[in-house]
């Protein structure tokens, strides 16, 4: 595993403080809860983070003191609604430093990456066309394309992987031709947290003339993400991963692209003018904006962007970086345990198999201690079948995370062992 040194990342230095979990666990309550009598170890961050306490009181805030629809009413509560929702639409493009034009939000990364797939895919894809997607990909990142696709009468290929777990960036520059419309890439894969050289990608891509749509749920809760450095065409994330709210989704479209995208859903808020026969449509981000958006959410997002100020970001990754080299080498020593993965660059994502017992029973076992993680193929059934298997248990990890926890999960899966084991 890297320390995360990858020119490409462009991290800033870090303050040299050292990371504090047991200070951030302050700001989570679900971390006082207990689980079967075990104090909670949450390892399922990869399915969604935990929230801090900051974020449930800006979304408290808005209930209580600014409970309004926005960008429609004239009287002042809706007003004020709709000055902060838009004053975290700026904060969200300071976060990934583009355009505040750019940012539309969503109802998460599937709901995102969708309507890239209708909206520009369905503009762009012709009969014989491709769209090329890496075998690392979630469904989320596939099943829109393989839609658009079949609509169109384009076909989808797979981007190999090679068996380090990083992307085989040799077979894209050779497969690259006039053909190609779109490449679809995680930034950081669900399953093995492999970090994919997005910036190379898109060098690679748009000399063949295709865009390049990025899906980075699994990235911005690690590290800074600078869009414009990496130089695609569109990039999608979710709330809840970053330690927000469900229900609420970012995409980045390049203003000149979102500009030529006709609307993907219909209804209030994202017209110009509305004639029984025909109508007109708002300028990108209203247009893909249609009816109540997810108020309460985008200020809870405001919330995460403002505590996320608080945080050493690089330090906090580089904490992650060391409870996930921990986390392998303790597996390792397990007997049967199969740990996937060996990319030099890598989020904090562990998947592994305990031999001769299923995923679900390893789950369910670490369950009785308290230890929450996930168990199946992670909505990534192509990459499944490259590892040789159907399922894998998944540890992933954030800043809130410990040693003393992953010494549970380890604990754990040696009491599967003895349970479920031959």
């Amino acid at each position: 595993m890297s320390s995360f040194s990858s020119t490409e990342l462009e991290l800033p230095a870090p303050t040299g403080m050292p990371w504090d979990p047991d200070r951030i666990r302050r700001d989570f309550p679900m971390l006082r809860r207990q689980v079967r009598g075990k104090p909670l170890v949450y390892l399922d961050n990869a399915a969604t983070a935990l929230k801090p306490q900051q974020v449930i009181d800006s979304i408290v805030e808005y209930y209580t003191s600014y409970s309004a629809n926005v960008a429609r009413g004239v009287h002042s509560t809706s007003q004020e609604a709709t000055d902060r929702y838009e004053t975290v639409r700026g904060k969200v493009a300071a976060f990934l430093n583009v355009d505040v034009g750019e940012i539309v939000f969503t109802a998460g990364t599937t709901a995102s990456l969708n309507l890239v797939a209708a909206s520009h895919g369905g503009a762009v894809l012709r009969a014989g066309d491709e769209v090329l997607v890496s075998e690392l990909e979630h469904h989320s990142n596939l099943v829109p394309w393989q839609l658009a696709a079949q609509k169109a009468g384009a076909t989808v290929r797979a981007i190999p992987m090679l068996d380090s777990g990083d992307l085989d960036l040799a077979w894209l520059e050779r497969e690259l031709t006039a053909r190609t419309k779109i490449v679809a890439v995680c930034h950081a894969s669900n399953v093995l947290g492999t970090l994919i050289p997005v910036a190379e990608v898109c060098r690679l891509a748009h000399r063949a003339g295709a865009a390049v749509v990025v899906d980075g749920a699994q990235a911005v809760p690690h590290l800074p993400v600078d869009v414009r450095a990496l130089n695609c065409d569109f990039y999608a994330f979710s709330a809840h991963k970053l330690f927000g709210p469900t229900g609420l989704g970012v995409l980045f479209g390049r203003e000149a692209l979102l500009a030529d995208m006709a609307p993907w859903q219909g209804g209030g808020g994202m017209i110009s003018s509305v004639e029984i026969e025909r109508s007109t449509y708002a300028p990108s981000p209203a247009r893909f904006e249609s009816g109540t958006p997810p108020v309460a959410e985008v200020f809870g997002l405001g919330g995460v962007l403002d505590y996320l100020t608080t945080w050493d970001r690089v330090a906090a990754l580089e904490h992650e970086s060391d409870l996930a080299h921990y986390a392998i080498d303790q597996l390792r020593a397990v007997p049967g345990v199969r740990v996937f993965g060996e990319s030099a660059h890598r989020v904090g994502v562990v998947a592994f198999t305990l031999e001769g017992v299923h995923p679900h029973d390893v789950g369910t076992a670490l369950d009785a201690g308290g230890v929450a993680v996930r168990a199946g193929h992670h909505c990534a059934q192509p990459l499944m079948r490259r590892l040789g298997v159907t399922a894998t248990v998944r540890a992933s990890f954030a800043p809130y995370n410990t040693r003393q926890e992953v010494d549970a999960l380890v604990e754990g899966v040696h009491r599967a062992r003895a349970v479920f084991g031959q």
